[in-house]
């Protein structure tokens, strides 16, 4: 039962905490700049979306969502707001393991990729602009 010297049977999936600290750590590689405009979001791993989430976003598969920005974007907040909730966005395990095991990127990029990708969205942010953040992230794992 071993694969290139791996013995599979005493290995396990990535699991929450391992995928906090991957989020963790692609965060640290985020320039300053944009971090800086992410005060307050908070990042949470979860299984997959919760029901309501796909129904609302017309999604029929959890495994079709790897992640998701719950807030008001900074276009559309006012001073003195009160009864938000905390901006956030929510990376989902399973389906990233999904797209992980079918593919060839390494899951820490991946996660990466992701969390990139929904806070670009919170910020407007065009695709060209998160792809340029997205290979400055690469460039520091290298």
């Amino acid at each position: 039962m071993s694969e290139r010297g791996i013995t599979w049977s005493e290995r396990f999936a990535p699991t929450l905490a391992d995928f906090e600290a991957l989020a963790a750590e692609a965060w640290t590689r985020i320039p300053d700049s944009f971090r800086a405009l992410c005060a307050g979001v908070q990042i949470r791993i979860e299984e997959f979306p919760t029901e309501d989430v796909l129904q609302s976003l017309g999604i029929e598969s959890p495994f079709d969502l790897m992640g998701l920005y719950q807030g008001i974007d900074l276009g559309r907040k006012g001073a003195g707001e009160t009864g938000a909730l905390p901006d956030m966005v929510f990376l989902y395990r399973r389906p990233i393991l999904d797209v992980w095991a079918e593919g060839e990127d390494p899951l820490g990029h991946l996660v990466a990729h992701v969390l990139i990708h929904e806070i670009g969205h919170h910020f407007g942010l065009s695709d060209e602009d998160m792809q340029a953040i997205e290979d400055s992230v690469r460039e520091g794992a290298s």
